[in-house]
């Protein structure tokens, strides 16, 4: 749990401080670089504690290996806590260091909320197709986990960080929101990447052509990352 929030902090507190510095400072050098943040501060959590946790750091992608059966039933709660409360810690951390004590990076979407929840289910569904491949599959090279699932979050933020910020991650999405007191149409960060994660999921389990009972599963096959 303390390693899952830890990612989860970084992810925002990184992420967000990039967006929040950026915009107090006029600087759009900064700005454009913000998917490159966020892609490598989850790569470098991933080889941090991808090991003891196995670096989900967002609730869709925990849900979808618990409904595909690679995760704990047991465990789920506990880990959504650890995510959320991390998250929500880094938020608060930007606020308590801010200037002018304001936060930004909250996930606003600029398209029709059918389309909106559509995106982040896409750009969700490929980030977790990458995530199980790699970090379930032996077929899968396991070192460049943390690089491959790194570098698709920052494909996917460029591509619909424009639409709808590309979240891809309720925990990351809730927490500067909370701060911004910014609600308002927050369930589709809830929605969208959780019918795409669970969806990639079931998709890989498909095409893996190696079905394993969910009795045999390793604690280190079900953990996830890595």
């Amino acid at each position: 749990m303390i390693a899952e929030g830890l990612g989860a902090f970084a992810i925002v507190f990184f992420g967000c401080a990039a967006i929040t510095w950026g915009q107090l400072s006029g600087a759009e050098d900064l700005l454009s670089q913000v998917p490159w943040v966020f892609g490598l501060t989850i790569t470098v959590m991933i080889y941090a504690v991808g090991h003891i946790s196995g670096a989900h750091f967002n609730p869709a992608v925990t849900l979808a290996f618990t409904v595909v059966g690679r995760f704990p039933k047991r465990e789920l709660p506990f880990y959504w806590f650890a995510q959320f409360s991390g998250a929500i810690l880094g938020a608060l951390a930007i606020f308590y260091f801010s200037p002018q004590n304001q936060i930004a990076g909250v996930t606003l979407f600029t398209l029709p909320v059918f389309k909106a929840v559509l995106l982040e289910a896409l750009l969700s569904f490929f980030l977790m197709f990458v995530i199980i491949a790699v970090a379930t599959d032996s077929r899968a090279v396991g070192i460049m986990a943390g690089a491959a699932i790194g570098i698709t979050v920052v494909v996917d933020a460029f591509v619909g960080g424009q639409w709808t910020g590309a979240s891809m991650n309720p925990a990351r999405s809730l927490a500067p929101a909370l701060l911004a007191g910014r609600l308002e149409g927050l369930w589709v960060y809830f929605l969208g990447p959780t019918l795409g994660t669970c969806l990639a999921a079931f998709l890989y389990e498909w095409i893996r052509c190696d079905h394993i009972e969910p009795d045999s599963i390793s604690n280190q096959d079900a953990k996830g990352c890595c």
